[in-house]
């Protein structure tokens, strides 16, 4: 196993270029900066970036919420890294959001065989490497597929179809073999609260295929259950495997307040929070300036607790709701088959307020020592 040896602090930042592109600002302390620098200054050590195989329409149209491509990747791996952050890659494999309720098989894979995508998944993680390497911008760490929990490349790879879902994870993580064998390989799954289901998959996966070095998981507190049943998991997940866990994915509220002046939407065209009300009252901690800070309090005592925990990523804590960065457009939602409407739906989970002022959380943050 490729050991992880700093505490992580990392942010997804995927939606960096094009907030700002769309004139997001952001503040600390009433003074303007980069969102990098910002983060890096609250002790942030690492960033996570997404990519999309190809997120554009036949006619060229992008799909939104970062249109991650391989150029915008390459640019915030590169300002990440010029001020001394590290990068985690996730690859989805898709050409838009794959999440354990959609994998999406990429547009230029449609009509492949299984051994024909074992080798498409192999071959295009392989050039996206290199492509970065050829930039002098390799990321630090690697995630081969994203939230997999329901599989990936869909419908071969749906669970559950392990020997499938086994197979094309194993040829991405051969192809980061390959290019760097000291990098470490993560795969990630969501519902960080539901020991049976990691038990499950990583049992049937641990059989079939490449080892790995990082189990990561996705926690969100009003859809994976209490903090109790994230910090047994990860305890059961580090002693059952012996794996590193990081949580790659983490956030929660900091308001209920409506952000819809801010994004210039009529309401028929604003999907609104991802934290309805029904789920927010279910929530220990309040969607509060304070309640936030009191949740990341606690969750960075109790994921942590373990040996083999090597950090979390708080997930686009500088989605703020400025107009045309929605989580998806009409093309993108033709590509998943997925109901609109759009804008963004995390606004409200972000450590900045809509203003772009950076929040009491960060703080908290920068304060926790492992």
């Amino acid at each position: 196993m490729i050991t992880i040896n700093d505490y992580i602090k990392g942010a997804d930042i995927s939606t960096l270029i094009e907030e700002e592109n769309h004139g997001a600002k952001f503040y600390d302390g009433g003074k303007e900066g980069d969102l990098l620098s910002i983060l890096k200054s609250y002790g942030f050590n690492y960033v996570r970036v997404r990519l999309w195989n190809d997120p554009y329409s036949e006619e060229g149209e992008p799909y939104g919420a970062g249109t991650n491509d391989l150029s915008k990747l390459i640019e915030i791996s590169r300002r990440a890294k010029e001020i001394g952050l590290k990068v985690l890659l996730c690859l989805h494999y898709s050409d838009f959001w794959a999440d354990p309720g959609k994998q999406t098989m990429p547009k230029a894979w449609r009509g492949l065989t299984v051994p024909e995508l074992i080798t498409a998944v192999h071959d295009y993680t392989r050039d996206v490497l290199a492509a970065m390497g050829g930039k002098d911008v390799a990321p630090d760490m690697i995630a081969v597929g994203n939230e997999v929990t329901n599989g990936l490349l869909w419908p071969y790879g749906l669970k559950p179809e392990f020997d499938n879902i086994a197979s094309f994870i194993s040829a991405g993580i051969k192809a980061c073999r390959e290019f760097d064998a000291s990098i470490p390989v993560m795969i990630h799954l969501d519902n960080g609260g539901n020991n049976p289901m990691y038990v499950e998959w990583f049992d049937n996966y641990i059989k079939r295929g490449e080892d790995f070095d990082v189990i990561g998981l996705s926690y969100y507190p009003f859809w994976h259950g209490t903090m109790e049943q994230l910090e047994f998991n990860m305890r059961d997940m580090e002693k059952r495997y012996g794996k590193q866990t990081v949580v790659a994915e983490v956030s929660t509220g900091f308001t209920m307040e409506d952000y819809s002046s801010y994004e210039k939407l009529a309401p028929s065209e604003r999907k609104g929070f991802a934290t309805r009300k029904e789920l927010a009252e279910k929530v220990e901690y309040p969607l509060t300036v304070e309640g936030q800070c009191e949740f990341m309090k606690e969750f960075l005592k109790r994921s942590s607790g373990g040996d083999l925990n090597k950090g979390f990523f708080y997930w686009e804590p500088g989605w703020i709701p400025v107009p045309g960065v929605g989580w998806a457009t009409d093309a993108a939602l033709a590509y998943t088959g997925e109901k609109g409407p759009g804008g963004n739906e995390w606004a409200n989970q972000a450590l900045f307020d809509y203003d772009g002022n950076a929040l009491p959380a960060l703080r908290v943050i920068k304060e926790f020592h492992k």
